[in-house]
Parts: structure tokens; sequence; C-alpha cells
């Protein structure tokens, strides 16, 4: 007998729920089961590492821009990038034509610069000579002021005589009229008289007259001495300023000569050499190029200074804190591969930059308060092998792993071990676990939430409180807690995030591999 429509619809919906029913009882079931768990036991390990690390790039303890300090077409690069120079290798040639010209006419102006100078050194010379000259004619007017003194004197002396003469002849006179009136003497001693008073005032007169000639001449010798003085003096002035002509003149040939090895230098820099020993790192400039200097200077190429080298890494701000200088580091380069570089931090930049400002930041810029910051960390790398020196380049990717501190000895559990639960009520009853952990916050402050990790007492989970220490690379201290030999959880991480107090937990039993693909699945 067939069934019907309706009987049919009320079958599969029965076989539903029954299907329904039985897998939610299979999964009540499960939820029952003891969760699978990954222990570990506390060892004391022999030493236990904190690290820092941080990436960045290798730069040159120094290296140099080289620009076109003269204009001119670049004739021919003689290097090219990666090459190792040393310092006065000849790196690039200009086209020193112009400059060779400029150099030419600057020396011709110093040979006649020269030649003025030679000139005007002969004019002081000649008007040297000219002085001694004038100085002697002082000399010869004033010894013949002197001689023309003593004649006046002289003069003086006729003048007086002959004043005697003509007294006495006035005398002899008088006494002849005289005695010719007594009868006594005769005519002709009268006439004798009169004739010597007469010749008396001839002499008087001559003798007057050339005390007058002496006098002038006197004048005439003062006027001959100033002169003299005046053309010694003139004689002085032009020696003064022949003198003066050949400062200048030796001033326009030192300005000459300053000129002309500055034309020499500009000429010598048409072949730039290298100013340090390096690797050719970066070269911008073509053959053919006309290279400009002063303000729009042409840059020519960046070599770099790799006898030491140093990589700069940015740390963030949450980690500064542990670096401090001379600290060991290890260092990998991308290029290198897995290879390993000992370096130790030499410099730690006391400023932060935002991890988004690449204009060097700071306290001159204003950045955004919500940024990351971080700091720069210069790391000197040491013990290279030449091969691995020769194959870094300025600007490679680098890794740095910077030991901040070493502790030996000491207890450590996996970093997932380690949990953070809120701090509980304050019950009358106190449990098992962490009873120091119990004790209630101060009034009015949030409580804090417990450090601890699950141990594995009697297939029972039990949380235990810790204070840690410094953190390694996949392991973290346990300063108090927690002995030596104890089982610690450490996984799944879906189990130890929900893990409770004195839960029943059984081992992990799935095999190696299993277990990794269970891990990776969890991760996802």
């Amino acid at each position: 007998m067939a069934v019907s429509r309706k009987k049919k619809i009320i079958i599969a919906v029965a076989a539903v729920a029954v299907l329904a029913v039985v897998i939610m009882v299979s999964i009540a079931a499960n939820r029952k089961d003891e969760p699978e768990v990954q222990v570990v036991k506390i060892e004391t390990r022999p030493e236990l590492r904190s690290t820092v690390t941080a990436s960045g790039e290798v730069r040159p303890i120094k290296f140099i821009n080289l620009t076109s300090e003269v204009n001119g077409r670049i004739e021919e690069i003689y290097v090219k990038a990666g090459d190792q120079v040393t310092q006065g290798q000849p790196l690039v040639r200009l086209d020193p034509t112009q400059l060779q010209s400029g150099q030419e006419a600057q020396t011709a102006a110093v040979q006649a610069a020269f030649s003025d100078v030679q000139n005007a050194r002969s004019r002081v010379a000649s008007a040297e000579t000219n002085v001694a000259q004038q100085q002697q004619a002082i000399l010869t007017a004033e010894a013949g002021l002197a001689q023309a003194r003593q004649g006046v004197v002289t003069s003086q002396t006729n003048v007086d005589r002959e004043r005697v003469n003509l007294n006495t002849a006035q005398r002899e006179l008088k006494r002849t009229t005289d005695l010719i009136e007594s009868g006594v003497a005769s005519r002709s001693e009268y006439d004798a008289a009169r004739d010597r008073l007469e010749q008396a005032q001839v002499s008087l007169r001559t003798a007057q007259a050339q005390l007058e000639q002496q006098k002038i001449a006197i004048e005439e010798a003062k006027a001959r001495v100033n002169q003299a003085r005046i053309n010694v003096r003139d004689a002085q002035i032009g020696v003064q300023s022949a003198r003066s002509s050949v400062t200048s003149s030796e001033a326009r040939a030192s300005q000459a000569q300053a000129i002309l090895r500055g034309d020499a230098s500009q000429r010598s820099k048409a072949t730039q050499i290298s100013p340090l020993t390096g690797v050719v790192a970066d070269i911008p400039a073509r053959e053919g190029q006309f290279a400009l200097a002063n303000f729009s200077t042409t840059p020519l190429m960046t070599i770099a200074d790799m006898s030491t080298i140093n990589v700069e890494v940015n740390v963030d701000e949450t980690e500064i804190k542990e670096v401090t200088e001379g600290q060991p580091v290890k260092v990998k380069v991308d290029a290198l591969g897995d290879r390993e570089i000992e370096g130790t931090v030499t410099q730690k930049n006391p400023l932060a930059t935002s991890k988004s400002d690449t204009t060097g930041g700071g306290i001159t810029n204003r950045v955004n308060v919500q940024e990351a910051k971080e700091f720069k960390v210069v790391i000197t790398l040491k013990d290279m092998p030449d091969e691995v020196r020769n194959s870094l380049r300025p600007g490679m990717t680098a890794t740095a792993n910077i030991t901040t501190k070493v502790k030996q000895n000491v207890l450590a559990v996996p970093l997932q071990a380690v949990v953070e639960k809120p701090a509980p009520t304050p019950t009358p009853a106190a449990g098992n676990a962490a009873p120091a952990a119990a004790t209630p916050a101060a009034s009015g402050d949030k409580p804090k939430d417990i450090k601890g990790v699950y141990i594995l007492d009697n297939n029972k989970a039990k949380f235990v409180a810790v204070e840690t220490g410094i953190t390694g690379e996949s392991d973290i201290e346990i300063t108090s807690g927690l002995t030596s030999n104890m089982e610690v959880i450490t996984g799944p991480s879906r189990v130890l995030r929900t893990l409770k107090e004195d839960t029943s937990v059984k081992r992990q039993t799935r095999k190696p591999g299993e277990e990794t693909n269970a891990n990776s699945d969890e991760s996802k």
C-alpha cells in the first residue's frame, strides 16, 4: 500500500529531529571530555639572553657626496659604481680649456704687476737720489750764507775804520784852518788836509756801499737756503709718493698672484680626485654632461669610507630603555643571508622621531602624538673578514639583535605559558590558588591583573602566581612562584585561554607531526 505524501513529510521531520538529538548528545559528551594539554618540565637554564630586535640599514662611518667645484663639460669618468678607490686617485676629468685660458691671462697680469713694482722701486731710488742732491744744495747755500755774514762783518769793520779816518781828517782840516788864520800854516798844508778829508769821505761811502752789498748777499743766501730746504722737502715727499706707489704696486702684484693661485686651483679641480679611501657608492653624473658649480652644483659621485662600517637601526620607544652603549649585537644583512656579524652599540640618539617622519623630525617638528615613536641606534660592526667587508654596500637592509641582559642559571618557562587573570574578588574562604594574589587593591583603585602559569598537579590545572624577570627570544625568567621540576602547561593556546582552576586535563598524546599541524591550525 502506497505511503501518502503527508506521512512522508512526518517521517522526514522525525528523522531530522532524531539526528539533531544525536548530534547534541555527541557534542555534550565531547564537552565533558578532558582537554588535552601540552606540558613542559621546568629546568634551570644555563643562560638566558634578553634581546631587542630592530631593523635598519648599513651606513659607512664617513661618506662624501662629491660635487663639481668648477664649470665644464665632463670629458671622462675613470671609475664605476662599486669600485674601490684610494685617496688622491683621479675620478672625473672636466674640459680644462676655459680654465687654462683664464690661468694664462692671469699669469700675464702677474708679470705686468711685477713690472710695475720694479718701475715704482726705480722711482723710489731716483727720488732718494734727488733728496741727497737737495740736501747737498742746502749745505752749499748755508756755506754761502755763512760767507755772506762774514763779509758783512768785514764790511762793517771797514765802515767803522773809514769813519775814524774821516773824523781824523776833519780834525786835521780844522786844525790846519786855525793855523792858517794864525799865519802859522801854509796854504798847501790846508789843501793837503782838505784832500785827506775828501778821501776819507769817499772811503767811508765805499765801505758803506760794500756793507749794503754784503747785507743783500746775506738775504740772497738766506733765500737760497730756504729754497734748498723746500726742494729737500719736495724731494722727500717725492720719495714717500714713490714708496706708496711701490706699496700699491706690490699689493696689486700680490692680488694678481692670489687670483693666479685661485685660477691654478680651479684649473687643478678640472680633474676631481678622491678625498678619501673607500668605495664608489653612486655615480649620478654622465660623460658629456655639463657640470655646474656654485649654487646649482652638479653631483658627480658618492664615495663611502668602508674602513669602519655602522648599521643604523630604529628601536621602538617601548624598548629603547633597555639599550645602552657597549652592548653586544648580532647583525644579519639581507644580502649576506643568515650570516651573522658581530657588532657593538656605539651611539643611542636621545631624540625620538615619528615612524612616518622622513625629515628628521624631533623637537623642531610637530608630530602626531598618536603615532609610535622610535630612536636611532648606531651599531659599529667589528671582526669582519675581508670578503664580508668587501660585500657590504651603503644602504643594504640589516637586522640587529641587541643583547640587553644576560643571566646565568635561571628558571625559565616558554612565553606562551604565562597568562594574566583578573584579580579575584576577596571571599571569606581562601582558595588554593595564589593566596597572595587575592589581596584586594587599595580602595578606589582597579585591581591589577595577576600574572601566573598553570601547573599540572594530579592531572588537574592549578594556577600559580609568578614574578618574572628578563625575557628571551622564546622563554621568560621566573624569579618567584615556581621551583625546578614542576610541570607547566604551555598549550594549546585555545585551551590555555579558557582553562580554569582545578580543571581536569590530560597530557597531549598526538604524534609530533600531528602536534605541529594542530598548533598551526590553532594559530590560524
